[in-house]
């Protein structure tokens, strides 16, 4: 019996053993949800429709006058610069060009024979000058009817697109009346009217950018003129210019939505956040800073009572940099050591976790 008894306490022993083992649980380390101070006073933002315009809308036509014979574009087509548009009949001016270079062939066996009796001194200095200068002035007809020649083909000075053709094949042209209208897409811009309150507050812009639809994000922009002069309307016209190459998807025409940045000189300074971030260190105000260890630490404050949105206005205390636990803030210690929520959860109402 004292066999059995003594097995019976050991068992009990091992039992009592195994359940007090049992009993340790992980250390609870509470849950935050983390929000970055919204920096107040910075800047104003304006936002505007503007439209998408070429550079430059470039009117082209021959440098001398002629019939045209063909026409290789049509409205609409897009061109690349160094791209052959029209032509002019060409056949006169050949004829020009060859009637003038057998003159010039001929003067110019005859010069050569003239320099040979010049150095034989069998013609005089001034016989041979007057020789080498009616060369020189044949050699320059020569050379403009080269050039009348050249120019019966009408090339792309840059790309872009053909938006008017204003003449047919066989039509007459002058020199410099405007064949095509090509619309320069090399570089675009964006125009927007402004009212005067805007213009006149025009040296705090401080940034600018577009949206348009099927692009994502702004396209930053930078200023390229504003003239001092309003319309009828009292508005003022500001051109925008992309301060990289634009997307492509951006055409001219196309409405954008235009945004100003201007420093707001008016509204209060220092930072927006949660009035539940908010709670007294005895009577001094504080938050909690979340550290780059994943601990809290306390930081006090000064609030400027509340903005428009009914958040607390931290005027000393917070740069804006910082990351500060939301909500839950009496339940922790300085030091401690928290896990961050990205999210709130479907049973955790109002985020208060």
């Amino acid at each position: 019996m004292k066999h059995a008894g003594r097995g019976l306490g050991v068992a009990l022993a091992a039992l009592l053993c195994g359940c007090g083992s049992g009993t340790e649980q992980t250390p609870f380390v509470q849950r935050v949800c983390l929000v970055q101070p919204v920096v107040l006073g910075g800047e104003t933002v304006r936002t505007y429709s503007g439209v998408v315009q070429a550079v430059h809308e470039v009117s082209l036509g021959f440098k001398t006058p002629g019939q045209i014979a063909r026409i290789h574009v049509a409205e609409g087509d897009f061109v690349r610069k160094g791209q052959l548009l029209a032509e002019l009949d060409d056949v006169d001016y050949r004829l020009a060009v060859e009637a003038l270079q057998i003159q010039y062939d001929q003067l110019k066996d005859e010069v050569q024979r003239t320099r040979q009796l010049f150095e034989q001194r069998s013609v005089s200095a001034n016989d041979f000058e007057k020789a080498s200068a009616g060369l020189h002035q044949l050699g320059i007809q020569l050379q403009v009817n080269r050039n009348k020649l050249d120019y019966t083909k009408l090339y792309a000075p840059t790309d872009g697109y053909i938006q008017k053709v204003n003449f047919s094949p066989a039509e007459m042209v002058d020199a410099g009346t405007a064949l095509v209208s090509l619309l320069d897409v090399s570089g675009l811009e964006v125009e927007v009217d402004i009212p005067a309150g805007e213009y006149l507050h025009h040296d705090r812009f401080t940034r600018f950018s577009c949206r348009a639809a099927g692009i994502e994000g702004e396209v930053p922009m930078r200023m390229a003129g504003l003239p001092p002069k309003a319309d009828g309307n009292q508005l003022y016209h500001l051109t925008l210019a992309f301060a990289a190459q634009p997307d492509r998807q951006l055409t001219a025409g196309m409405n954008v939505e235009v945004r100003i940045a201007m420093a707001d000189t008016t509204r209060r300074r220092g930072v927006a956040i949660p009035l539940g971030a908010l709670f007294l260190d005895g009577e001094t105000p504080s938050v909690w800073v979340f550290e780059a260890d994943s601990t809290v630490s306390r930081r006090a404050v000064t609030v400027d009572n509340t903005d428009a949105e009914g958040r607390a206005v931290i005027i000393e205390g917070l740069s804006g940099s910082e990351q500060i636990v939301r909500a839950g803030v009496a339940a922790l210690e300085e030091g401690e050591k928290v896990r961050v929520v990205e999210a709130p959860s479907q049973t955790n109402v109002g985020g208060l976790l």
